[in-house]
């Protein structure tokens, strides 16, 4: 009986560490994930992680001459924004085999995996709310004070 019981210990510790080595595979892979884009114009050109965070900037010495600075930052912003797409299809490549089937790994890597659409829409800021940030004193009702003369 106590040679099952060590057996089926040995079982789980044994699948337990496949896990944390296949974990640990996956972690490597995605730290490896890197995707740059260039701006059709070729004035810009990002580099982002997995998690779509910009690890790299460009900006050709000329931009600043061609391009206004709205147009600059809104062109950095696209350019940005299309690497993250491309990054995150990538990693979720690297995710897709070891979730269970039925799991979004771009989902997943939002943050949104096990939210349901009603979720993920923003609720409408009430009309009044029942709370206000103001600046009133808890001794005066109803009235306006300043806090610095308490």
């Amino acid at each position: 009986m106590v040679a099952d019981h060590r057996a089926q210990v040995e079982d789980l510790l044994a699948g337990y560490r496949r896990s944390r080595e296949q974990l640990g595979a996956v972690q490597r892979s995605l730290a490896t994930v890197r995707e740059t884009v260039t701006s059709d114009d070729g004035q810009v050109a990002v580099t982002v992680s997995a998690s779509g965070t910009l690890v790299d900037l460009s900006i050709n010495d000329d931009a600043y001459r061609v391009l206004r600075p709205a147009d600059l930052a809104d062109l950095i912003v696209r350019t940005t924004a299309e690497a993250t797409a491309r990054a995150t299809r990538q990693a979720s490549e690297v995710l897709a085999p070891v979730l269970p089937a039925e799991t979004d790994p771009a989902a997943l890597l939002r943050g949104t995996a096990d939210l349901a659409e009603q979720e993920l829409t923003p609720e409408p800021e009430p009309e009044s709310p029942d709370e206000t940030f103001e600046d009133k004193s808890w001794m005066q009702s109803g009235g306006t004070r300043d806090a610095r003369r308490v």
